[in-house]
């Protein structure tokens, strides 16, 4: 391997990342991560004082550009549309380690700034870029950075707001969640969830899911009970974290991934994935394949 190819092997976890971040799925990380590639097997890469700087700023470049064509395909979609579910465990060695993680239902509220802002947003709140290395990647002044992040920041806090639930509570009202959803629980579902619970779900018009969110608890819960039993066969696969994620396989073939966040301990929002598109790279192994379940993870 090329000194080259050796130095942008190091960085690739990074650049995905960071793509997957701005962009929200798997397949158009992979597309921005082989151009940056390309841009870099043209340039003297010896010559390069700071290679990492210089890698992040093509692959920003690149994402900002196919997110901008992006806004128009999605706004064509059939449903509401969800990031790809990314259920990988970051190593605290690996680089790509963000400062802070993007929630999946802060990820969901991305989709809603402009793609400056959302550069921004996740450099600097993500990555923990300052405003002056920011600018230099945009391509913008310090000042026009720092007011993007602003108007980024006060955007999501307004869409956004932050509640983090002590990880072992969130896993039992998880299970206790999915439990009474498998078995179609009314009861146990309006104890679990929310008032002002909102379900979204994805299924990209090749999936069964509903067409538009679905809020409150009546309405949920009774959605749920419904639907749920249909997967109670299906095994189980719980994703450690914060905010727990189930992944529903037939098979090996991924079905569908939910993600719960939480207020106090009741679920506040559930983000289903359902689109067969959105979950092939669960199950071989590829970029957001399943890496670290819980122990005795399961109904």
């Amino acid at each position: 391997m090329t000194v080259a190819a050796t130095t942008f092997q190091q960085h690739r976890n990074l650049l995905f990342t960071v793509a997957y971040d701005m962009l929200g799925s798997v397949h158009d990380a992979e597309d921005v991560v082989q151009e940056t590639w390309l841009a870099w097997s043209k340039v003297d890469a010896g010559r390069l004082e700071h290679p990492r700087s210089y890698l992040v700023r093509v692959a920003v470049r690149q994402a900002l550009a196919r997110l901008r064509r992006l806004r128009d395909a999605r706004e064509d979609y059939v449903g509401p549309w969800l990031p790809d579910p990314l259920l990988t465990c970051a190593d605290p060695a690996d680089e790509a380690a963000r400062a802070e993680e993007l929630t999946f239902g802060l990820m969901v509220v991305l989709e809603t700034l402009s793609p400056l802002e959302r550069a921004a947003f996740v450099l600097h709140e993500a990555f923990g870029y300052e405003h002056a290395e920011i600018a230099r990647i945009l391509g913008r002044s310090p000042a026009a950075v720092r007011q993007l992040a602003h108007r980024a920041r006060e955007h999501v806090r307004a869409r956004r707001p932050r509640f983090t639930l002590d990880p072992e509570r969130a896993r039992e009202a998880a299970e206790r969640f999915l439990s009474a959803t498998l078995g179609g629980d009314l009861g146990t579902l309006m104890e679990v969830l929310s008032p002002d619970v909102t379900l979204l779900t994805d299924g990209g018009g090749q999936a069964r899911a509903a067409l538009r969110p679905v809020r409150g608890a009546p309405k949920v819960a009774r959605l749920m009970a419904a639907i749920g039993p249909r997967y109670a066969r299906l095994p189980v696969r719980w994703i450690p974290g914060d905010h727990p994620t189930v992944l529903l396989t037939a098979g090996d073939v991924p079905s569908a991934v939910l993600v719960l966040e939480f207020t106090a301990d009741r679920v506040s929002d559930i983000f289903g994935v359902l689109n067969p598109a959105k979950l092939h790279h669960l199950g071989n192994g590829g970029p957001g394949a399943v890496r670290r379940e819980w122990e005795g993870g399961g109904t």
